[in-house]
């Protein structure tokens, strides 16, 4: 199996909250032995999608290869204006490089979900993301961890991820990674 980790942020700072805590998910999956990879949207270089270009940047070629080996994705976002960044959303608008494939879009795998706000709102930033997976044909994992952004880090340590919120991510990682094989049992063409 193989997990991507795709921070949709814009941050670069290493003690920023998407490097912490895609740091956290990669650590975590390497310690249930599962290949991944983190794929950083602000050092991605992916230019705004045009759907009558000649010639694919080797950027979004290698975002698209990435994106699809990959069995399980874990998306997060910060809540820019009611929603996710824009920029995430131009580079999962890319994937429709992918629509005349076999396996077409995000078919068949499973998305977790991670966003976090000044506020308690980092649910909207979920939604958007739901319905982006489901429009590229992936199953969102039926758990997701809206996080509020003040409660996120340890007070003493402001790089620590809270115990609370690690339960929550490891969830989230384990429905993520233990449901993929259900997911193909269930949707596996009857024989017949």
């Amino acid at each position: 199996m193989k997990a991507l980790v795709f921070n949709g942020a814009m941050e670069r700072k290493p003690q920023s909250t998407p490097v912490l805590l895609s740091t956290y998910l990669s650590n975590k999956l390497q310690e249930l032995g599962i290949e991944n990879n983190i794929f950083n949207l602000a050092d991605a270089g992916i230019p705004l999608f045009d759907t009558v270009v000649t010639k694919i940047p080797l950027s979004v070629e290698l975002m698209n290869q990435q994106f699809l080996e990959a069995d399980v994705h874990f998306w997060l976002a910060p809540l820019y204006h009611g929603s996710i960044p824009g920029a995430m959303k131009n580079c999962l608008d890319w994937l429709e490089l992918s629509s005349k494939a076999p396996q077409p879009y995000l078919t068949d795998k499973n998305i977790g979900m991670i966003c976090w706000a000044d506020g308690i709102q980092a649910m909207q930033g979920i939604n958007t993301m739901d319905a982006i997976a489901k429009a590229l044909r992936a199953w969102p994992v039926p758990f997701s961890a809206p996080l509020v952004r003040s409660t996120l880090f340890d007070a003493k340590n402001p790089t620590e991820i809270t115990a609370a919120n690690k339960e929550k991510l490891n969830l989230l990682v384990n429905l993520a990674t233990s449901r993929k094989v259900e997911l193909r049992e269930i949707h596996a063409p009857v024989a017949g």
